[in-house]
């Protein structure tokens, strides 16, 4: 039983939200950020760089601190806002593709986190999941929702449906060209279709952000041992998240680029990979896998597809069956000795939504000298493999929607 409850969002005023809106803080380049701090007063960017008021780099608890402040800022000064009743939100993402995604913005329990309710099916960094924990602690908001996935559900989606027949409170295009659209849901008989629809589900999957939701339980344990009169109903018992049905999932994969070939020479290395694969040479012309179990490789100038010989690897479980697995059992661990593929340096991944050229340009620039391409992953299997108990390898899926931050906010 799923616990999907509405709250208060802090939110930037209507005229306003373009401005705040921004990308994660990662996917910018220096040049980007620069730009946006400098040029824009509003962007969410000054909350989560604070230092860009005293030109200065800062760090730890002191920037969580700071973050606070300008965050207390926004609110004085009336950037952001905050709705006085509870409220789900729905939000439509067209972006630049003219893929279209609706969900709902709610709060999530952690505790059905911990009792497995909401099902993961990577592995997260111990390290990362503390900083972040001890972060959220300081500044008292989570502004970047967890992207869930639902069965498809027509009661949600009626909903949705005849919310999104009236006025938006916010629409919006950035400069990505991603329009935005968010629509309040405050009736309450509306409020408790959705609530019952979400309680009637067994199990809601995370699609991307296994970091953060990480982060919000290690935080709700942590806040609930410290309050003596803690009840389950306190706002740190839930965090942010973005649900959309499975069929608005829209799944890439990662390709993999390795920076050598182990020692060995092409020729040592094609004979090794015969040994688990049928080879062929597909010359210049770009070759990308249509099938699982299939896999494209770029090495020297040439594309090459690689069938997997099913005669030369077990599938015992269900992780046995996913390409990336495959792929790091049959090559990349054997062959190529790459052990630790969070940080050896030796590998780098680029998404499958930009097309099988872009690997080969990384290539014959001389960053990387060989690559390979699969298939996405379906989202049965991912479910399938999160019902199992398994963690897929780091960058097996590359998700849409990518979210903007600062859109709704949840205070605790």
């Amino acid at each position: 039983m799923a616990n999907i409850i509405p709250f208060k969002a802090v939110r930037p005023t209507r005229d306003k939200v373009s401005l705040v809106a921004a990308r994660s803080y990662q996917s910018y380049t220096l040049e980007q950020r620069e730009s946006r701090l400098r040029d824009n007063p509003f962007s969410f960017l000054h909350i989560v760089n604070p230092g860009y008021k005293f030109d200065k780099q800062i760090s730890g608890e002191a920037r969580y601190n700071l973050v606070r402040n300008r965050f207390l800022e926004f609110k004085e000064d009336s950037i952001f806002i905050q709705d006085e009743q509870p409220c789900y939100y729905i939000y439509q993402i067209t972006d630049r593709d003219q893929q279209v995604f609706n969900g709902i913005v709610a709060a999530a329990s952690a505790l059905d986190y911990e009792n497995d309710v909401i099902r993961r099916h990577e592995d997260t960094i111990e390290f990362r999941e503390v900083v972040f924990k001890d972060y959220l602690k300081t500044v008292g908001f989570n502004a970047e929702p967890v992207l869930l996935t639902y069965p498809d559900n027509d009661v949600i989606a009626q909903i949705i449906a005849e919310v999104q027949k009236e006025r938006s409170e916010y629409e919006f295009t950035t400069t990505y060209r991603d329009t935005h659209l968010l629509w309040k849901v405050d009736d309450a008989s509306q409020i408790q279709k959705i609530a019952h629809e979400f309680q009637q589900m067994k199990t809601v999957y995370i699609a991307d952000g296994h970091h953060r939701s990480s982060s919000s339980y290690l935080l709700y344990k942590d806040l609930k041992d410290q309050n003596p009169q803690h009840t389950g109903n306190e706002p740190y018992n839930y965090f942010m998240s973005y649900l959309i049905p499975e069929s608005d999932l829209k799944i890439h994969e990662f390709n993999r680029v390795i920076k050598d070939l182990n020692g060995l020479t092409k020729e040592e290395f094609l004979i090794q990979l015969d040994m688990t694969y049928r080879i062929e040479n597909r010359g210049q012309t770009p070759y990308h896998p249509t099938k699982k179990h299939h896999f494209s490789m770029y090495l020297e100038g040439e594309f090459y597809s690689l069938y997997l010989r099913k005669t030369s690897y077990n599938f015992k479980t269900s992780i046995d069956a996913l390409d990336a697995q495959i792929l790091y059992k049959t090559i990349l661990d054997p062959i190529l000795e790459i052990k630790d593929l969070r940080n050896d340096d030796r590998i780098g991944y680029i998404n499958g939504k930009k097309d099988i050229v872009s690997m080969k340009s990384a290539i014959d620039n001389g960053n990387y000298r060989v690559g390979f391409g699969m298939v996405p992953v379906f989202i049965e299997e991912m479910k399938t493999i999160a019902d199992d108990g398994f963690k897929m390898p780091p960058k097996s899926t590359f998700i849409e929607p990518k979210l903007r931050c600062g859109v709704t906010i949840y205070e605790f």
